[in-house]
């Protein structure tokens, strides 16, 4: 592995002396291969699918289809369309010495991508490290091996067929020992940004000694206030929860206010067709028996709040009031994405205050915490830290800046 990261970190001075042409050209090319190539890429993502449990909440998240390739290719040709932040000047200024001073952007370096059974993250991540003139290693997990090593073929392949250095990108082995391999990696990572379960994070949090941009697991609340329009709340809860539950942005907990209890029932009948399991708190479970169904309607405890389902469950909870929403988002929140159903100015202007989360909403979805939705191109994960980046992480996420200072035979003494 050492050799192949000496590799990765000597073609970098290859990327950053590429043209925006060429780096647009290449991430076209690889758009088409994925389609052309796209039997072969799905033939590999079933041998994967057959080695896990169709039940697994990360069954959906490692199924690629035809249109999942597509969006895969239409990604990386929105990453050439944007226009990239390398270079840019961010500030320049003449100093009273006749110092000429500017602040440019420039890659990060090298990246390292560790993240599980997501095959488009595979190409998500290497279109923004390459628009940005970054090498990257990817470290998928092994529930997508097979997919991930058909993928990298077909990004190495691009490569050499516009006479580039392939070794641009790495795949790590699938192993656990690799993503320690690549944490301590000090003389070849700059930085490593992890994408993936609440443990996945936590690992490597505790074992890097490379520097990391975490990519927060997603525990998504949404409160309802008094004010908030029920047909609202309808349909936002139930694009919320069940668009595609096994994603981060994903709804987790509802927060009823108490007056609104009447109206859930309503809210929540939609959630039926997908057999989401409800875990009510006393007052809602009263509300819901033998409204909802039985078999799916649970009492929750303590574990349904502050955990990320990832899956057709859903918790709620009842307050009696906008602080007693924001307590509890405070304890339980994964700082991902937060939202509130409100008519009123004032309370609604508090939530989005006060809550601290990298994407706060009001009268929409938690779903459009997405680089893509926002219209930033394929993002490379939602950073749920305040340091460097903040939420859907797109092309300026991965660069740095540096200082460019030039004279006319200035000293200090």
């Amino acid at each position: 592995m050492q050799n192949d990261l000496k590799k990765l970190c000597g073609s970098q001075t290859d990327l950053i002396q590429l043209s925006p042409t060429t780096i647009n050209q290449v991430l076209v090319d690889l758009a088409s291969q994925l389609q052309s190539q796209s039997g072969s890429i799905l033939q590999a993502n079933q041998k994967d699918l057959d080695k896990m449990d169709i039940n697994d909440p990360k069954y959906d998240r490692l199924k690629l289809t035809p249109d999942r390739i597509k969006d895969m290719s239409e990604g990386l040709k929105k990453i050439a369309e944007l226009k990239s932040p390398i270079e840019n000047i961010i500030e320049q200024k003449v100093l009273k010495n006749g110092l000429e001073v500017s602040r440019s952007r420039v890659p990060i370096g090298v990246i390292g991508m560790i993240y599980e059974a997501r095959p488009n993250v595979t190409t998500d991540a290497f279109g923004i490290a390459f628009k940005t003139q970054n090498a990257i290693a990817l470290k998928g997990g092994s529930d997508a091996q097979k997919t991930n090593e058909c993928v990298f073929k077909i990004i190495q392949s691009t490569l050499i067929q516009n006479d580039l250095n392939p070794n641009m990108v790495y795949l790590l082995r699938p192993e656990r020992a690799a993503t320690k391999d690549l944490l301590e990696a000090v003389d070849y990572i700059d930085v490593i940004i992890p994408r993936g379960s609440q443990g996945l994070i936590q690992f490597v949090r505790d074992h890097a000694k490379v520097p990391v941009i975490e990519t927060g697991a997603g525990i998504v609340h949404t409160y309802w206030d008094k004010s908030g329009r029920v047909d609202y709340a309808q349909k936002i809860i139930r694009s919320a929860k069940t668009r595609r539950p096994s994603v981060c942005n994903s709804l987790d907990t509802l927060l009823v206010h108490e007056s609104n209890l009447n109206n859930l029932n309503q809210v929540i009948a939609p959630l039926k067709e997908q057999n989401v399991e409800i875990f009510a708190d006393e007052s809602s479970y009263k509300t819901l028996e033998n409204q909802y169904p039985n078999n799916l309607l649970k009492k929750a405890n303590s574990e349904h709040f502050g955990t990320e389902f990832l899956d057709f469950k859903l918790s709620i909870k009842t307050v009696n009031n906008l602080e007693k929403a924001l307590v509890h988002i405070a304890q339980h929140s994964s700082k991902h994405s937060e939202s509130i159903i409100s008519e009123n100015k004032k309370r609604t202007d508090i939530f989005l205050k006060l809550v601290d989360a990298a994407c706060v909403f009001h009268n929409t979805e938690t779903g459009f915490s997405d680089g893509e939705q926002l219209e930033l191109g394929a993002e490379i994960g939602i950073s749920t830290q305040k340091l460097h980046a903040r939420g859907p992480m797109a092309l300026e996420a991965m660069t740095s800046y540096k200082w460019i200072i030039k004279g006319d035979g200035q000293t200090r003494i």
